[in-house]
């Protein structure tokens, strides 16, 4: 049994569930992987009535099987040509990060993110590429999404995982925000902001720290053992320092062009539960702290270690 104030019950560790929304449709990344893989079958993508990257139903299928819920965190990025200047036209910085995207009001957009919070998962803000140095821009964005979804969010992540520190958290907490799930790696994974969640404003704003990307494992298309075993040991690390680990799996790697990433997914949670963990959304976690006596207690702690 835990004795960490951030587990809830008599939980061993806790493990929240987390998946940006970046490119739910497949577009020119058809075209590329077809050249990529000499593999024309990719193109079936660009065909009308196709679009194998809208994973949501399998995956919100996968988690009510198992007996859990997650958090969406949805993105209103810039568009390439309607927002940004001629210049960045021929950037190929500026496609990978502008192209490809959706746009917020889009109906199908709409009816998605209305049945995942009818369902009763968590939906939340992907702030924009440059939003975590701006503050009037993340504060439109989660109103706009908060005008789709029809109530208020209480957090989200940074797209590309930008952020200063602490000022974007200055930002978020301006904006209405009460968490952040930001800080973490795409190309490593581990508990390098520690084992709990912590409030860097000694309030009722928590930081969930990530733990693991799914981008971030060995291929387990290629190497299913090795992406597995670095999983377990994550698992087993998190359960021994009672600790709240966080993962993040996009959507798109739930479509036969990542094979093996929902296998590996589905094996964590279940994992995760055989070894009484806490397992659900950020936001979920977040309404289970006592968030009027934890400030006090972190401030009493302070002054106690300068008196001393």
């Amino acid at each position: 049994m835990s004795e960490s104030e951030w587990v809830p019950g008599d939980h061993e560790f806790a493990l929240c569930l987390t998946h940006d929304v970046d490119r739910p449709y497949k577009t020119y990344q058809s075209l590329y992987y077809a050249l990529k893989e000499r593999d024309p079958s990719h193109l079936r993508g660009l065909l009308p009535g196709s679009n194998p990257y809208w994973t949501f139903q399998e995956m919100l299928d996968l988690e009510s099987e198992l007996g859990v819920t997650s958090a969406f965190y949805f993105l209103n990025e810039q568009d390439l040509f309607a927002d940004r200047p001629p210049r960045d036209w021929l950037s190929g910085k500026a496609w990978q990060l502008y192209a490809g995207r959706y746009e917020i009001e889009d109906p199908e957009i709409i009816s998605l993110i209305r049945e995942i919070d009818d369902r009763g998962w968590e939906v939340g803000l992907h702030g924009s590429y440059e939003s975590y140095a701006d503050r009037e821009m993340l504060a439109t964005e989660k109103r706009h999404l908060e005008d789709v979804l029809g109530h208020e969010v209480i957090g989200g992540r940074q797209h590309y995982l930008n952020i200063e520190r602490p000022e974007t958290w200055t930002y978020q907490r301006a904006a209405g925000l009460q968490y952040d799930a930001t800080p973490g790696s795409s190309l490593d994974y581990g508990f390098h902001d520690g084992y709990d969640p912590y409030r860097p404003f000694d309030d009722a704003f928590v930081v969930f720290p990530l733990t693991l990307m799914e981008c971030a494992l060995p291929d387990p298309g290629a190497n299913f053992e090795k992406a597995w075993q670095i999983c377990e040991r994550l698992l087993t690390e998190a359960a021994a320092n009672d600790a709240v680990m966080s993962v993040l799996w996009h959507p798109r790697f739930f479509s036969d062009d990542y094979p093996g990433y929902d296998v590996i997914y589905r094996r964590i949670v279940e994992k995760a539960l055989e070894m009484d963990a806490w397992v659900g959304a950020p936001g979920t976690l977040y309404e289970t702290l006592d968030h009027q006596s934890a400030p006090q207690a972190v401030a009493e702690e302070r002054a106690s270690q300068s008196a001393d």
